[in-house]
C-alpha cells in the first residue's frame, strides 16, 4: 500500500515537473504542438509566454525559448564599390530584435541565431551596396553617410519582416580606403608635399641670395661712403694744418725755419749708422753753426 502511494506521488511529481516551465527575464517562450507553433485562438499570432512560471501539456507541448532583447550584429568590415568604380572598406553594425517569434523560429531553422545573423548580414550588405553604388566617394564621406544609413534602415524594415526580425538601427562606424589605394594616395601626397617643400626651399634660397646681395651692396656702399668721408676729412685736416702752418710761418718765419731744421736734424740722425755727405757751409747746418741762423 505504501509502495503504491509512493509510486503515485512520484508520477504526480514527474507530471507536474513536465507540465511546468520557467521563462527568465529577457526571453520569450513559444510552444510547439505536434511540431507546429501554438497560436492565439482565431489569429495568426503565436502564443507568447513572458518571464515567469507557466504550464504546458506534458508530452504534447514543447517549449522553445528565444532571446527577446536588442541584439547587435557587428561583423568585420567589408569592401564596397562606389559609382566611380572605386573600392571602399566600410565597417558597420546593425541593431535588431525579434518582432514575430513564430516567423523567426520557422525562418531560422528553429531559432538559430547564427543563421538569423547570416541572413540579416547578407541583406544589410545588399542594401548598403545598392546605396553606396549610386554615390561617389566625396558624397559618401562629406555628407551623405546619414542618408545611406537611413535608406538601408528603411529597406531592412521591409525586407527583414519575413525573418520575423525588426531592424532598429543601421550605422556606419568607419569608412576607409583599401590598403593598396591608401598607400598610393599617401605616396602621392608625400610627393606633392616634397615638391612644395622643394619649392619653398628654392624660394628661400633665392630670397637668401637677394638679402645677401643687398647686404653686400649696402656694406660696399657704406665702406665707400666711409672712405670718401675719411678722405674728405683728412683733406680738410691737411688743408687746415697747412693753413695753420702758413699762418705760423707768416708770424715768425725764422722760428718756423728753426723748428723745421730741428725736425730735419732729428729725422736725419735717428738711425745712428746713416752716412750723409754734405758741404759744411751748406744751408742744412745753418742753425748748427749759429742758433740764430744768421751765420753764413
Amino acid at each position: 500500500m505504501r509502495k503504491g502511494l509512493l509510486v503515485i506521488v512520484a508520477l504526480i511529481a514527474i507530471i507536474f515537473y513536465a507540465s511546468v516551465f520557467v521563462v527568465v527575464e529577457g526571453e520569450r517562450g513559444i510552444v510547439l504542438q505536434f511540431g507546429k507553433v501554438k497560436r492565439e485562438q482565431g489569429t495568426e499570432l503565436p502564443t507568447l509566454y513572458g518571464p515567469g512560471l507557466h504550464f504546458k501539456v506534458p508530452l504534447i507541448d514543447q517549449v522553445r525559448k528565444l532571446d527577446a532583447r536588442l541584439q547587435t550584429l557587428d561583423d568585420q568590415a567589408d569592401r564596397f564599390i562606389t559609382s566611380e568604380k572605386k573600392d571602399l572598406i566600410i565597417d558597420s553594425f546593425v541593431k535588431w530584435r525579434i518582432d514575430n517569434f513564430a516567423t523567426y523560429y520557422l525562418a531560422t531553422g528553429g531559432g538559430n541565431r547564427l543563421q538569423a545573423e547570416s541572413l540579416l548580414r547578407r541583406r544589410i550588405n545588399n542594401s548598403l551596396r545598392s546605396e553606396i553604388g549610386s554615390l561617389t566617394i566625396r558624397e559618401i564621406v562629406s555628407g551623405k553617410r546619414g542618408e545611406v544609413m537611413e535608406a538601408a534602415l528603411r529597406d531592412q524594415l521591409e525586407s527583414s519582416a519575413d525573418l520575423g526580425i525588426k531592424v532598429v538601427d543601421v550605422r556606419i562606424k568607419q569608412i576607409n580606403l583599401p590598403t593598396e589605394i591608401s598607400t598610393s594616395i599617401y605616396q602621392r601626397m608625400r610627393a606633392e608635399r616634397a615638391a612644395v617643400a622643394r619649392e619653398h626651399r628654392s624660394q628661400g634660397r633665392e630670397q637668401s641670395e637677394i638679402i645677401k646681395a643687398k647686404a653686400d651692396r649696402d656694406v660696399t656702399v657704406m665702406i665707400a661712403d666711409a672712405q670718401r668721408n675719411g678722405r674728405t676729412l683728412r683733406g680738410e685736416g691737411d688743408a687746415a694744418a697747412a693753413t695753420i702752418y702758413a699762418e705760423a710761418y707768416a708770424e715768425d718765419p725764422e722760428f718756423f725755419s728753426f723748428i723745421r731744421s730741428l725736425e730735419a736734424y732729428r729725422k736725419s740722425f735717428e738711425q745712428g749708422g746713416d752716412l750723409m755727405v754734405l758741404k759744411p757751409d751748406g744751408d742744412f747746418f745753418r742753425f748748427m753753426k749759429d742758433p740764430s741762423g744768421k751765420a753764413q
